[in-house]
């Protein structure tokens, strides 16, 4: 199952506000799932990830400033599959 959460041109500055607010959603996932966690490996794991996403967003932001164009194509797909549960 597939779901198509972005296809169209946009704006540089709606670009960057959908991708930072996606990227707030992840990172805020990953915080309340650091308050809850009791594993040092998931904390590490997941604050890794939130400084990768803020990474990635500063990239973005670096890139879109850098072009001189009107528009930006953004294209965000989801693919869902079940996994097999082990008995």
């Amino acid at each position: 199952m597939k779901l198509q959460l972005l296809d169209g041109h946009f704006s540089p500055q709606d670009a960057l506000e959908m991708l930072a607010k996606m990227t707030q959603v992840k990172v805020s996932y990953h915080e309340q799932q650091i308050n809850v966690s009791h594993q040092e490996e998931d904390i590490k794991y997941r604050e890794k990830r939130i400084k990768e996403l803020q990474r990635n967003l500063q990239e973005v932001r670096e890139f879109i400033a850098r072009s001189d164009s009107g528009a930006v194509s953004l294209q965000a797909e989801i693919t869902l599959s079940l996994l097999e549960t082990k008995s």
